[in-house]
């Protein structure tokens, strides 16, 4: 196969506009007739349903803390398409809580140039300084130029493209300030895309005012060559069962692609069912994941799923093997308290109550062992929720560790073949 090409979008920043400036290029450039696929640096769930409304195809996260650089290529090179487009997180050099695992250490590994999205709205000449700094602090990262985000003018446009022009830094793009490119929000980021009625409209739009303000022959020839190393192949993870039953609609959206692809390349049978619409899980799996999502926004339908919490039970009952992750251990719980401080019940499979009336945020990488848990041992994961448990009885179900290696004591709980944490698991380590 012909090698695949890959370029890294980031901005110094947060809220600089990386993520619809992704979107928009994604669209523009298969339009343009680019064999165009996409990726997420880090540990996000939202930004890779709006790569996939944007080009057609599943976006792959490439998480630099949490998987080894042989899993990185492997992924990476896995994807389709011939061109990769990987939207990086927070700013370019932010990391772990050390500073590791930055969408720049990602570009290193893989080989891949930068594009740096710079939000212009505020500054003007200054915009060489900070570009400068960003170029010039790590001279192994290769800046392929920069797109110049809400700009207020043409005259502002030649203000910053002539300040970077003098220190020799391209600009591909400069897009004009526009309420058009703004996506909704929630309390975990993004609203999904699915959630949004008019995102292939809105994606549309983004991508001709992006089209038009950026030259598309540039971007393109910004792409690089990603590292690859076929003989150093990388362990996936191992199944929670041969038929595994996934909860799947807008409370429970939270899964990995690449856990679906290590589970189908180990010949696993995956079926999909919705709690929200009362759904049971196939009687004929033999594991039930409930993944992350936004339970709490849905507390009192998922009460209501009679159905729902019966199958879950007879699954239990069967021994059948199930397992939550954040939100799907939340309700497999015994209650959970939603914003307005009201208790809905949930399916009582753990000895757990969990809140969100007052809202706390638990954010970070952590380091996991388990014992006897079925997808392996030692993991790498994220926690990312504003939940407390108010109760939290029973055997744990992991020894857990932050970025920095300093004990956080157990996380989860596990009763029979019933288990589930806080924690999203993103790969094995060590395995």
């Amino acid at each position: 196969m012909p090698d695949k090409k890959g370029l890294l979008i980031a901005a110094p920043a947060s809220g600089s506009g990386k993520t619809v400036i992704t979107l928009a290029l994604l669209r523009a450039l298969k339009h343009a007739g680019v064999d165009i696929a996409a990726s997420k640096a880090g540990p996000d769930y939202i930004d890779p349903g709006f790569h996939k409304l944007a080009c057609g195809g599943e976006s792959v996260n490439l998480d630099a803390w949490a998987m080894s650089p042989a899993r990185l290529q492997q992924l990476a090179n896995q994807q389709n398409g011939s061109h990769l487009l990987v939207e990086g997180m927070m700013g370019l050099f932010d990391g772990a809580a050390d500073g590791s695992g930055s969408a720049a250490e990602l570009a290193k590994l893989l080989g891949m140039p930068v594009l740096l999205v710079v939000d212009a709205g505020k500054q003007s000449h200054s915009v060489a300084a900070l570009v400068r700094g960003f170029r010039d602090h790590d001279p192994e990262i290769a800046l392929a130029g920069v797109i110049l985000n809400r700009v207020g003018s043409p005259r502002h446009a030649r203000m910053l493209t002539g300040a970077l022009s003098a220190i020799g830094v391209s600009v591909l793009g400069a897009v004009p300030r526009d309420n058009a490119l703004g996506l909704p929000e929630r309390h975990l980021g993004l609203v999904q895309a699915e959630e949004i009625s008019k995102g292939e409209t809105f994606i549309d739009n983004a991508a001709r005012i992006v089209g038009q303000s950026c030259d598309l022959r540039l971007v393109q020839e910004a792409f690089a060559t990603i590292h690859n190393q076929p003989g150093n192949k990388a362990p996936g993870l191992k199944p929670l069962g041969q038929h595994v039953a996934i909860a799947r609609d807008e409370a429970f959206s939270f899964v990995y692609p690449h856990w679906l692809k290590d589970w189908h390349d180990s010949g696993v049978q995956i079926s999909f069912f919705s709690p929200l619409a009362n759904e049971m899980p196939d009687s004929h799996a033999d594991a039930v994941f409930l993944p992350g999502g936004y339970p709490e926004l849905h507390a009192g339908k998922l009460a209501a799923a009679e159905a729902f919490r019966q199958g879950m039970h007879d699954a239990r009952d069967r021994g059948v093997f199930i397992y939550g992750e954040c939100g799907g251990y939340m309700v497999l719980g015994q209650g959970l308290v939603d914003a307005e401080g009201n208790t809905h019940r949930m399916t009582g499979l753990l000895d757990l109550e969990t809140s969100f009336a007052r809202r706390k945020l638990h954010l970070g990488y952590r380091q996991l062992t388990a014992n006897g848990f079925r997808l392996g041992k030692q993991f790498s994961a994220h926690e990312f929720h504003y939940t407390s448990a108010l109760r939290e009885v029973g055997e744990p179900l992991f020894e857990a560790c932050d970025a920095l290696g300093e004990n956080m004591q157990t996380a989860g709980l596990r009763s029979g073949k019933v288990a589930g944490s806080y924690m999203h698991v993103i790969d094995t380590v060590n395995q």
